[in-house]
């Protein structure tokens, strides 16, 4: 049965050094929540909080509503997939995963159900008998994986499990773990920088910087609504303009910049506030706007980067100002560089950040 994580005012610092700073954030009964963000942000010294490998100096930690935040690890019946795959080379795969049984003394016979039911959830019944160092990346990650899941866990956490596979295996897992979670009704807490990783398989996550958190949210909301320019610039990319609001009328924000003026919709600060408008890279088009649209911006091309799928642009525009422009399905061997180009952007995906 899937539990709640309930995390509230936790504070944990090493020395001088506040690692985790008054976080506090609940975790739905079988969510995939990734806590994401910078190298040092605090995410992994969280995640190490919940599993009881870090004691923090105040709040709690509560799954399922009992109280967790002094237990020891092992007595908090969560399974944690490391960075590395941490597996016995002497073992095969199947005494790797019975490994954590044994030290709770199940039967034997329990044992072997257990080992092979969860073998068998990802997809590796078939290399049972298999030593690890015989296997894949991706085979032993599944390893590890089967191990955390053999002693049925009231929630999984996931520290960076996938950072040391080749980019096609990561493609491969990132589908593998969400369908392994859901399938056992999981609760799953899962840390990465990866923000492609994030945006494709969670349900909600969690954006931190130097141990706070600035944002929480499902994908689609951070990535189309961030809070703040931090967020808006770690989640995907953006091209970044400073502005001032010229006027709001009828839903729409028109606002002033070296480009010239822009309108948005949704956003409502007051005329005159300082704000920073936001454009993503493939929300600029370069064919013809439809008659009267706003946001048009002329430039030229610097630099043309031909990717298949996708042809990624480099314009220079008023101001000394250089933005990136993602072309989608652009023509083969049609190449901009040098060009004069007409963009446009349309209002609904222009994205105001206020100070």
């Amino acid at each position: 049965m899937a539990v709640s994580i309930q995390i509230e005012n936790l504070v944990k610092s090493f020395d001088a050094l506040r690692a985790v700073d008054n976080v506090s954030l609940r975790i739905e009964p079988g969510e995939l929540f990734f806590l994401l963000g910078p190298s040092g942000c605090g995410k992994t010294t969280l995640l190490r909080a919940i599993a009881g490998f870090h004691q923090p100096d105040s709040g709690a930690i509560r799954i399922d509503g009992r109280d967790m935040t002094l237990l020891p690890p092992h007595q908090r019946n969560t399974g944690m997939v490391f960075q590395s795959y941490a597996l016995w080379p002497h073992l095969s795969v199947a005494e790797n995963v019975a490994f954590g049984l044994e030290l709770r003394r199940v039967p034997r016979a329990e044992r072997r159900r257990r080992v092979a039911a969860a073998l068998e959830r990802v997809h590796m019944a078939d290399r049972a008998d298999t030593k690890p160092n015989l296997l894949s990346g991706g085979q032993q990650q599944r390893v590890a994986l089967a191990r955390a899941l053999v002693i049925e866990p009231q929630c999984l956490l996931l520290d960076e499990p996938l950072s040391n596979l080749d980019a096609k295996l990561r493609l491969e897992m990132r589908s593998e773990i969400r369908r392994i979670c859901k399938q056992a009704g999981l609760t799953a807490v899962y840390v990465t920088h990866d923000q492609k990783e994030a945006l494709s398989i969670a349900d909600r996550l969690a954006i931190m910087r130097r141990g706070a958190i600035e944002q929480i949210g499902t994908p689609a909301e951070v990535y189309r609504y961030p809070v703040n320019r931090f967020v808006a610039g770690f989640i995907g990319e953006g091209n970044f303009i400073e502005g001032h609001v010229a006027g709001v009328a009828h839903g729409l924000l028109r606002v002033d910049t070296v480009l010239g003026s822009f309108t948005a919709i949704g956003a409502t600060p007051a005329a005159g506030v300082a704000v920073t408008l936001c454009i993503r890279p493939e929300s600029i088009r370069l064919d013809a706007p439809p008659a009267n649209a706003p946001n048009r911006f002329d430039g030229r091309c610097l630099q043309t980067v031909y990717q298949g799928e996708v042809a990624q642009h480099i314009v220079a525009l008023a101001g000394n100002v250089e933005w990136k422009v993602v072309e989608l399905n652009p023509a083969a061997g049609a190449d901009r560089a040098n060009a004069p180009v007409r963009a446009w952007v349309a209002p609904e995906n222009v994205i105001v950040l206020t100070a």
